[in-house]
């Protein structure tokens, strides 16, 4: 069973890469179940749409989660309502539309796989507390009880959230990913009790950019130049972040984790 995590698809860049080179990724490394953060799909980067997530979905993504972003398209309220393949935050304000953690069904009909989408308290917009809703959810999904195997995105700024989120969840889940930083931590391993981790996954983009965005604009919006517009998606040729995690389909933890990068300046 190998599953396949993508970082955040950016904007037009990383929905071009992702439509050019996932399906022959899935087939070469007999992928089974894929999931990619879609929270900057959108053309401006900012949130994702009915027609973002659909053109995911219609490439070989099973399910799509999300972070900060989630709202930035009012569209999108109404569609996760209908939509359960796409997650929002598990710890945003009860009562906020859609789902933050699901079970899903492999690609060969055979496994039941939970995805859990949380995002972190600190220098992000106000959520609940994210470890209080690991900790419940983890009740809920368990690994080889009610799901095959378990995938943790958390959507979060700082290094030490995801690290702590990473050893909580150690044994608990088959692999825990961070997303939202858009650069890829050189971390990647089996944690102690057979967690497949890495801090950040990066983002599915142009990395010819600040963090996807046109480098040449950021530069003049840190720099106060009066000519800076708001921040707008390089579109260069874009890289593909992300992991591939063999798992021991007997305990559901991962036997093996690899890093991918494909294309684009990244992988140059």
């Amino acid at each position: 069973m190998n599953l396949l995590i993508l970082g955040d698809v950016m904007g037009v860049s990383g929905r071009v890469a992702l439509k050019n080179k996932l399906p022959k990724i899935i087939k070469e490394n007999k992928i089974d179940f894929v999931v990619a953060n879609g929270e900057n799909a959108a053309d401006d980067g900012r949130g994702i749409t009915q027609l973002n997530a659909e053109e995911l979905f219609a490439k070989g993504v099973d399910v799509i989660t999300s972070g900060n972003h989630i709202w930035d398209k009012k569209e999108t309220t109404d569609y996760i309502e209908k939509e359960n393949r796409l997650l929002r935050p598990a710890n945003l304000a009860e009562g906020s539309p859609g789902k933050g953690y699901e079970i899903y069904i492999s690609k060969n009909n055979k496994y039941k796989i939970g995805v859990i989408n949380l995002m972190g308290n600190v220098f992000m917009r106000k959520t609940n507390d994210v470890f209080q809703a690991a900790k419940n959810i983890s009740n809920k999904l368990v690994l080889k009880k009610n799901v095959d195997f378990l995938i943790v995105d958390f959507h979060g700024e700082i290094t030490s959230e995801k690290m702590a989120i990473g050893h909580f969840f150690d044994g608990l889940s088959t692999c825990v990913v961070g997303t939202h930083t858009h650069v890829p931590t050189a971390d990647t391993r089996i944690l102690e009790k057979g967690t497949a981790y890495q801090t950040d996954i990066g983002m599915c983009g142009d990395y010819n950019s600040v963090i996807g965005m046109n480098k040449n604009n950021s530069i003049k919006r840190f720099l106060k130049d009066k000519n800076a517009l708001n921040h707008f998606p390089a579109e260069g040729e874009g890289t593909l972040s992300g992991i591939i995690v063999e798992t021991n389909t007997q305990t559901g933890l991962a036997k093996k984790v690899t890093r991918l990068i494909d294309g684009g300046s990244l992988a140059k």
